[in-house]
Order: structure tokens, then sequence, then C-alpha cells
């Protein structure tokens, strides 16, 4: 398998002497935008019997994960350096069991705006499973997170992509 290595030009948030930099997206159309992304996290199973269960010392675990996801995705942009501010029209975090052993969260974020929501999604769903993380590890420090990724993206000039299926 090839990797092709981008050109500088090929890179959005560079200027052509090779500096970081904002993308100027004034001049672009107005549109919605969607953005869906996904990820899950393991533990033992026990651990995902209290969560299940709402037995965490803590509280209601995937209740807290939900608000902390939905607050990471508006707060993206002052995580991320080159990441615009964007008024976010939907943010919604969403669970499902994954066998006896982990916890998959999707984040699907939504604006009418000039450049795309993926890094809130992405956003959204790391931080929403680091707070499971936050909220039980008293009782499972191994938890791991994983396949964090972008699933999908609609709208602006790019139109809409679809995550290729994950090997394996």
């Amino acid at each position: 398998m090839s990797v092709s290595v981008p050109r500088l030009a090929d890179l959005s948030h560079f200027d052509a002497s090779g500096q970081a930099s904002m993308v100027d997206v004034g001049d672009k159309a107005v549109t919605r935008r969607e953005a869906v992304a996904s990820g899950h996290i393991r533990m033992q199973p026990s651990t995902r019997a209290l969560i299940a269960q709402g037995n965490a010392a803590k509280g209601d675990v995937l209740g807290i994960a939900r608000l902390a996801g939905i607050m990471a995705a508006k707060r993206t942009s002052e995580l991320i350096p080159l990441c615009h501010p964007i008024a976010l029209s939907k943010v919604a975090i969403d669970w499902s069991w994954q066998g006896e052993d982990a916890i998959a969260c999707r984040a699907t974020v939504r604006c009418e705006g000039r450049t795309g929501v993926e890094m809130e999604a992405l956003t959204a769903v790391q931080i929403a499973l680091l707070t499971v993380y936050d909220m039980v590890k008293a009782v499972d420090r191994a938890m791991s997170i994983h396949e964090v990724r972008l699933l999908e993206k609609s709208g602006g000039r790019s139109g809409s992509w679809s995550a290729p299926p994950l090997e394996g």
C-alpha cells in the first residue's frame, strides 16, 4: 500500500510560506453542515454492568458523559487552535452497548454555516468517552478508548463523505 504525501498547497491550515493560518471562510456559502463521529471504550464486564445498572458511585455515568460531549462540541474552537467558533444547531450523543465489555458513543453535530463540524463531532466523542473513564476509573483504571473516527459529513463545497468500513 502506497501512501501519498500531501503537498503544502493541499493543506488548508498553512499559508504559502508554511506558517499555520486560520482558513478564511468568509467567501464560502452558508449551508447545512452535519458530521457524525464515533468511538468506544472497553472495560471490564463488571464495570460495564455497574454503568448499565446505574450503580456507579458518581451517579448517571452516561447522562453526565452525554452532557460533557455536548459541552465539548460547543467549545471545540477553544481547544483546537485553528478551528472557527461555530453556532451549532444540534449536538446529539447516543450510546450503545457493545458486548459485555464496551460502550460505543456516536455524536451527531449540525450547523448552518460556512465551515464543517467534523472537529466538533470528534471532540464530542473523545470528551464523552473520557468522561465515562473519569466517572468509573476508581473501579477500572485499565479502560481504553478505541476507534474514534469520523463516520460521515455532509454540506459545503466538498459535499458528502462516508468512512469506509473498518477492517477486521
